[in-house]
């Protein structure tokens, strides 16, 4: 983790309680009492700090947070022969619903047969067509053992779950991650400190909250210096800048000369505003939309815990040297110093002359 170390700078109008009057050489003054007395309000202290709160924001920095990949999408749970899940039914609190979870993995599964015991002394029969079970239980507030068995050609196995009657929902006790904790020891003992961890970017993270309609109107104009591309519009011919004419590009309007003046140029290149200035400078003026949800991809990510701790950048290591070679147009009579005769001539770089024979 890394260590803040947090200033805090105190107003002296909360300390104007805090100045205790002295005499010296017949003339009276204020000073302030020690900052021991001001902080605990002892002698000649008021107690001005005693109800202050200072918030903490703990951080992490990227080693410790780890690497993430993104999410392959394979993924199964630790039970997939006999597994089940019961939910709560929405309109009565004595009935549940029961979803065999290892169907999920029917394709070698299809000799299996499943019996469901309520734990109420009733069973049912759970078919590879059925998407749930639905059972009532008496209106008695009690637990109950679920099992599941799975009968097959090499055995049979079972699972059991126990479930509360009557059912209720999840109640989320501290939904902003509130976290309250007393300093022990020290000037602020006593003192309740307390800070959200959730915001409303953490608990609605989906791609509806992260478009730019959230928080700014669209379009918005987006503008600043940039690199002339007037030469991109360059016409062949002694008129090399025509305003009269779209430029285009693979069969489609690329861009063209609004306005030549004696100050700048206006012209559009991609639907992007340009403004050329004689003195070098180029201004461009874009309409942006912005976030929107065409451009924007939730996807599942895992934490890879093997790269904890590791920070380095990508190296890329070669020791493979490829030589190309060199042509010269002078080649075939520079080799030709390396001929005495004709014989050498003729077996000279496995046919390396071209020797016509008459």
């Amino acid at each position: 983790m890394i260590q803040d170390t947090i200033y805090v700078r105190i107003s002296p109008e909360s300390l104007k309680n805090d100045i205790i009057q002295k005499t010296f050489s017949g003339d009276t003054f204020g000073v302030y009492s020690n900052m021991s007395e001001v902080l605990s309000g002892g002698t000649g202290g008021q107690s001005a700090l005693t109800n202050m709160s200072i918030p903490i924001l703990f951080t992490q920095s990227i080693d410790d947070i780890g690497f993430y990949s993104e999410f392959d999408g394979f993924i199964l749970q630790k039970e997939v022969v006999t597994n089940f899940l019961v939910v709560p039914d929405e309109n009565n609190i004595y009935t549940v619903k029961l979803f065999n979870t290892s169907e999920e993995t029917k394709k070698f599964l299809k000799l299996s047969s499943y019996i469901v015991n309520w734990g109420d002394g009733s069973t049912d029969t759970f078919n590879s067509s059925t998407e749930y079970l639905t059972h009532s239980y008496p209106n008695i507030d009690t637990d109950y053992v679920i099992e599941l068995t799975q009968k097959n050609p090499w055995g049979i196995t079972k699972i059991q779950k126990t479930v509360k009657i009557p059912t209720t929902t999840a109640t989320i006790t501290n939904p902003q991650g509130n976290v309250t904790f007393t300093p022990n020891g020290g000037s602020w003992e006593g003192i309740p400190v307390s800070y959200d961890f959730i915001f409303t970017g953490d608990s609605e993270n989906n791609v509806e909250s992260q478009i730019s309609e959230n928080y700014t109107s669209t379009p918005f104009t987006i503008t600043g210096f940039t690199s002339s591309k007037l030469n991109e519009l360059k016409l062949y011919g002694p008129t090399k800048f025509n305003p009269s004419v779209v430029v285009k590009k693979y069969g489609q309007d690329y861009g063209q000369i609004n306005e030549i003046t004696s100050t700048y140029t206006a012209y559009t290149v991609n639907d992007i505003q340009y403004y050329d200035y004689n003195d070098g400078t180029t201004l461009f003026f874009i309409e942006s939309q912005g976030l929107t949800e065409d451009m924007i991809t939730a996807e599942p990510i895992t934490k890879e815990e093997v790269l904890m701790g590791v920070v380095d950048s990508p190296e890329i290591q070669s020791g493979i040297f490829i030589e190309r070679g060199k042509n010269s147009a002078f080649e075939s009579l520079q080799r030709l110093g390396e001929v005495d005769n004709i014989g050498d001539l003729i077996s000279y770089g496995y046919g390396f002359f071209k020797i016509n024979k008459t």
